[in-house]
């Protein structure tokens, strides 16, 4: 069996009776090139089955037209969401996107971020991992002024370009919705304190306690990776003995409609018995029965600004040492029948 041999821009050339110049000017519309002359081109390296070397071409220019971005998991809504906008807005200004997912691994994280680097991407945006607390790994883009954006998931102390939600507003909004709706037990179901969202959100749901003088408990805050399985086993310890909660603010959606599928299991009603708050307003919160009350966390607006970040950096070709910048997307409260429900006073404590 013969090997397939590749086809070059000589090969045109040859074909086409013109030079080889003449040729990659035509094939990047150069506008000293006839329209005429750039038609015939494009016909005969489609006939050809020519492929640019973009690897090549990139080399030349020291630039590969293309932006890296390491997301947890392509899986979750918000994530997803953000690619897609990402992807979207990098192709209107003529970059391509490589999605890589972490799995939430810190291990995978690192030896993404060698990979992308390796593959003389123009940029890198990140979504860290649930436990990425050394941010070193990034040094190489950093320090070698390759344009590195972080968005929801970011560093403290890192000095990069951050675009995060308003995660303690978040935990504020959310649980003070809880308390205006007549709650006074509230649990709170949170990822691990290692991420910056949880902390924020845990630091927003004790604040609405306190503004309302109600007490915070430890043994009414669960920290956990937020998944169905985890959701449902905090389930049933939250339900294995009375008194119940009557309200909980969970900190995804996957978390929210979990503890809707466990109520339905023990027969309590929501949100008469039981009034619960998601994270993310994920699509999936408006289908079910009832309809569950969410957080938005504007995705496309997150997704623009960091385009629009990325491509401040990649045009400025800054060269001095980086500085830590924060940008804050706003979140809304998304109310819905599972904490419907008549507006109680709240009755302080004296």
């Amino acid at each position: 069996m013969s090997k397939r041999t590749e086809k070059t821009i000589v090969d045109i050339a040859e074909e086409l009776k013109l030079s080889v110049s003449t040729v990659s000017r035509a094939l990047n519309d150069n506008p000293n090139i006839s329209a005429r002359t750039k038609d015939k081109v494009k016909k005969m390296a489609r006939k050809l089955g020519y492929r640019p070397n973009a690897l090549a071409a990139g080399l030349r220019n020291n630039k590969s037209k293309t932006i890296g971005l390491i997301v947890p998991r392509i899986s979750m809504f918000f994530p997803a969401a953000i690619s897609t906008i990402i992807q979207n807005k990098l192709q209107e200004h003529g970059y391509n996107l490589i999605i890589c997912q972490s799995n939430d691994s810190y291990e995978q994280e690192v030896a993404l971020v060698n990979t992308l680097y390796s593959a003389r991407v123009d940029g890198l945006v990140v979504s860290t991992t649930l436990y990425t607390t050394d941010f070193s790994h990034f040094d190489v883009f950093r320090d070698n002024h390759i344009p590195l954006v972080f968005f929801d998931r970011v560093p403290k102390d890192y000095n990069v370009k951050v675009i995060k939600g308003d995660d303690y507003l978040g935990g504020f909004t959310a649980t003070s919705h809880l308390i205006e709706r007549g709650c006074r037990d509230i649990v709170h179901i949170s990822g691990p304190l290692t991420c910056n969202l949880y902390l924020e959100r845990v630091a927003g749901y004790k604040s609405a306690l306190q503004q309302h003088k109600l007490p915070f408990r430890k043994s009414r805050i669960f920290y956990q990776e937020l998944t169905r399985d985890n959701a449902w086993q905090t389930c049933e310890k939250i339900f294995a003995q009375k008194p119940y909660p009557d309200g909980i603010f969970a900190s995804n959606d996957t978390t929210a409609i979990t503890i809707m599928e466990y109520c339905r299991k023990i027969n309590l009603r929501v949100p008469e018995d039981l009034k619960i708050v998601g994270y993310s307003n994920d699509p999936r919160t408006e289908i079910v029965t009832p309809p569950i009350t969410s957080v938005d966390q504007y995705p496309a607006m997150m997704g623009e600004r960091v385009v629009a970040a990325l491509m401040e950096l990649v045009t400025s070709r800054q060269t001095g040492a980086p500085r830590y910048s924060q940008e804050i997307i706003p979140i809304q409260l998304i109310a819905r029948e599972s904490s419907a429900g008549a507006t109680k006073p709240v009755t302080k404590k004296k």
